[in-house]
């Protein structure tokens, strides 16, 4: 939310959780340049962009899902008919977001996020603030998902989740193609 280089979550860095996307994009001294210097959140607005993905890693479960400007944006992009996406414990960032007749944005939609399996897994449930998979079923998300640490996405609208790191490229490719269509229409 602040701008610069964003916090990186340590868990999300480890050597079992890169993919050769990861690599590549560490790789990339152009991206890393363009990664350091990312505008404060106050300052997007959805009219600049055609869509919005928000990747994974713990830390969206303190900031965005707590950020006044993280909820506004996604529900003004929402709301604008642009397609939203959120992978690994991105979908955390759902918690206060509400759709226009004031209901969780989740509500009756087929989502999915870190499953608490997963959580079990890397031994963080009783550190993080809330488990992505109860908070998305308490606001009345079609909660799914696939095999713990496997790709799974599912789009519902312009509504577009994935489970975890594994399922950044399923996810993007569904976001991708959602734009392609809109161009198209």
């Amino acid at each position: 939310p602040k701008g610069g280089q964003p916090p990186l979550d340590p868990k999300s860095d480890e050597p079992g959780f890169q993919t050769e996307q990861t690599r590549r994009f560490h790789a990339d001294p152009q991206a890393q340049a363009v990664l350091s210097t990312t505008v404060t959140l106050d300052s997007v607005s959805k009219d600049d962009y055609d869509a919005i993905f928000y990747p994974g890693g713990h830390g969206p479960l303190w900031d965005l899902a707590e950020d006044k400007d993280s909820i506004a944006l996604i529900e003004a992009t929402y709301r604008a008919g642009k397609p939203v996406a959120f992978v690994c414990h991105a979908p955390g960032v759902l918690r206060h977001v509400k759709a226009a007749d004031g209901a969780p944005l989740v509500r009756g939609k087929k989502v999915t996020g870190f499953k608490n399996t997963e959580e079990d897994g890397v031994g963080l449930t009783d550190v993080v603030p809330f488990l992505v998979e109860d908070m998305l079923k308490e606001n009345g998300g079609v909660y799914t998902s696939g095999d713990d640490w496997g790709s799974y996405a599912v789009q519902d609208g312009l509504l577009i989740t994935g489970q975890n790191p594994g399922s950044s490229v399923e996810t993007a490719g569904i976001l991708l193609a959602t734009l392609k269509a809109a161009k198209a229409a």
